[in-house]
């Protein structure tokens, strides 16, 4: 059952219990506040200061500072002073990884300090450790002796606390009992919950951070559930760690965090970009506002089974249709039906190039499967992936061309002579309406289409895809939604949230997206690969597990992302972690390939997986040594010219 949330069958905000952080709340009825992080050396009084003053002026609520070591807590306190000789009264955090006597510092001088229990008073060396009952309770009360000294000096200072639980630094403790999972991620976090609670103390905010957006949204969840199990209701930060820069991360960043705003979890967000921190702002800005007026939704009607894990990835079984459904991936659907007169130049925004002088047509790696004409015809010859959809009315009976047929026409697509067909469906007219569903159930080679215009769109869409699988209809469903006059942004955030969940639970064979005046063609058809990328449902292109910089980072982030970027952009389905420094190193970059982290002034370590393969190269030769690794365990190809 879905006890992770208020509801799935409209949108109620999760409660929790108020914190006070300085001259913030969150939690309860508050709205959701946003915050990020600086880059600065934190020894840099002036230049965090100023740093933290461009974020404040961007919309930053809350402003986090890393304090690796003592003397960087103990600078906190100039960085404070100077903030609020300023007129600046913004909340600081203290961020804190291994280092408990920084925290104790830093818990006299900030208003919030992040502690991460995977490392914080425990230890990650890859080893699997084989414990008893009694040996793994020891070393639990070994973690609260190091752990109790910072909860008493919260409570008496009044500062708050973030167990920031992070996906790819779970201690080997937690990782040889419960697994690299999301219940190590929750297990881990409880452990210091619950000795927060033996001392009375409850200002705490709890967070479970990955960069994999299936595993971020399944811990969280589980984290919910299993508060809700214990009478607990501490608030979330929310985050998609190591998100990347520009397009991927702030698509990757909408599908976790937006797929759980719209479960009506959430009460602070951090976007992680590999960017300046006061550009990270505006985007969870617009992330929020997204989602801010749900629950003025039109009215979804209930469901008692239901059919979906919302704690373990599972795709919906679905018959194959043609290279729909069942074990393909999801395709992407295109939308020309608004050209006048169909041009092979119409096609090259959906990855299909033309070359007139040798007659041929180049098709890129993020090409779309198909293209709606509407009431068009196509009078040339058509790349040989690519299939055509065309209004029932309209359509030829050619190959490669395909019709689509209305709600109200099942009985025309009961007959169609087309080997696939797709019939378009509003989402409200399929939920509990028999007659419909009974028809449906007796369809072959056809594909639904199913759209939403409710503002809570992508509750309806699972709404109406639990009624399919409780009805036990696999024919195979195609998500459509229709956006309309956004910023390239605002549309890419919305439309990455909305959809991005619906692929998070499994639901889906494909999806098409319809956005007039958002940024054209182009842009809507990297946002959709993109989504898919980020749902891992489809591999298009090389992802990047980049973190966002900070006081700990040994090298220039943007401009190192950027060079690995030029030359390893067309390695399809290679992951490559970027890490600033060994905090987030080996371990944060989880599940990449490869890795490329800074351990001193200049100097790189390149890992294969989890392992070290090269120590100490100098930055100026690491994107060689990088791209060398990468040839000798074969997963480099060249760039086509």
């Amino acid at each position: 059952m879905a006890n992770f949330c208020e509801s799935i069958h409209s949108f109620k905000r999760n409660p929790t219990r108020e914190v006070t952080i300085g001259n913030k709340v969150i939690g309860g009825n508050q709205p959701i506040l946003i915050q990020s992080m600086t880059t600065t050396d934190t020894m840099d009084t002036e230049g965090t200061i100023n740093q933290s003053i461009r974020m404040i002026e961007a919309g930053c609520e809350m402003v986090r500072i890393t304090a690796p070591s003592k003397k960087e807590a103990e600078n906190l306190q100039a960085i404070k002073d100077g903030l609020r000789d300023k007129g600046y009264d913004t909340p600081l955090v203290a961020d804190i990884h291994f280092t408990p006597n920084a925290a104790e510092i830093a818990a006299r001088i900030v208003e919030k300090v992040r502690v991460n229990p995977g490392n914080y008073a425990d230890k990650k060396k890859f080893e699997e450790i084989d414990y008893t009952d009694d040996s793994y309770k020891a070393e639990l009360k070994r973690i609260e002796q190091k752990f109790t000294p910072l909860v008493l000096l919260c409570k008496e200072h009044q500062v708050a606390m973030r167990i920031g639980t992070n996906h790819g630094s779970l201690s080997d403790r937690i990782l040889s009992r419960y697994g690299d999972t999301p219940l190590g991620m929750v297990e881990s976090a409880m452990e210091f919950l619950r000795i927060c609670i033996k001392h009375d103390f409850h200002n705490i905010v709890l967070s479970m951070k990955a960069s994999n957006t299936l595993v971020m949204v399944q811990a969280y969840r589980l984290l919910v559930k299993t508060m809700k199990e214990n009478g607990m209701g501490y608030p979330l930060h929310l985050g998609v760690t190591e998100a990347g820069d520009g397009e991927d991360g702030r698509i990757k960043s909408a599908v976790g965090i937006g797929t759980l705003l719209q479960d009506g979890l959430g009460d602070t967000i951090r976007v992680s970009l590999t960017e300046e921190p006061e550009f990270e702002i505006p985007v969870a800005e617009k992330l929020v506002e997204a989602f801010k007026n749900l629950s003025n939704h039109e009215k979804i009607a209930e469901i008692e089974t239901i059919p979906i894990d919302f704690f373990e990835y599972t795709k919906r079984e679905s018959n194959k249709i043609a290279n729909i459904g069942q074990s393909n991936v999801p395709v992407v659907v295109g939308d020309l039906s608004e050209a006048e007169t169909l041009k092979q130049s119409h096609f090259f925004p959906f990855g299909y190039n033309y070359s007139v002088p040798l007659d041929k047509w180049n098709i890129a790696d993020q090409a779309v499967d198909y293209i709606y004409i509407g009431s068009n015809s196509c009078e040339f010859e058509i790349p040989g992936t690519l299939g055509l959809i065309q209004n029932a009315a309209e359509w030829e009976n050619k190959e490669r061309h395909y019709p689509l047929f209305k709600g109200d026409q099942i009985e025309e697509v009961t007959n169609t002579t087309a080997k696939l067909a797709f019939l378009s469906i509003d989402s409200k007219e399929l939920i509990n309406n028999k007659p419909l569903i009974a028809k449906i159930a007796g369809l072959t080679n056809v594909v639904l289409v199913l759209t939403s215009t409710n503002l809570s769109a992508m509750v309806e869409l699972r709404r109406a895809m639990m009624e399919l699988m409780n009805q036990q209809i696999a024919l195979p469903v195609i998500f459509k939604r229709t956006y309309s006059s956004l910023d390239s942004e605002s549309f890419q955030l919305k439309s990455s949230a909305e959809l991005g969940a619906l692929f998070i639970d499994g639901l889906g064979d494909g999806l098409w997206i319809d956005a007039p005046n958002c940024g054209g063609n182009k842009l809507i058809t990297s946002t959709s690969f993109g989504i898919l990328q980020a749902t891992r449902t489809r591999i298009s292109k090389t992802e990047y597990i980049s973190c966002p910089s900070c006081g700990r980072t040994l090298f220039d982030l943007q401009e190192t992302t950027a060079k690995i970027r030029a030359v390893t952009s067309h390695l399809k389905g290679v992951k490559i972690g970027i890490m600033g420094c060994i905090v987030n190193g080996p371990g944060e970059m989880a599940d990449a390939d490869y890795g490329y982290v800074g351990t001193g002034p200049g100097k790189i370590t390149l890992y294969k997986e989890k392992e070290v393969v090269q120590k100490n190269v100098p930055e100026d030769q690491a994107v060689n040594a990088l791209i060398n690794l990468i040839k000798e365990h074969g997963d480099w190809v060249e760039a086509k010219a």
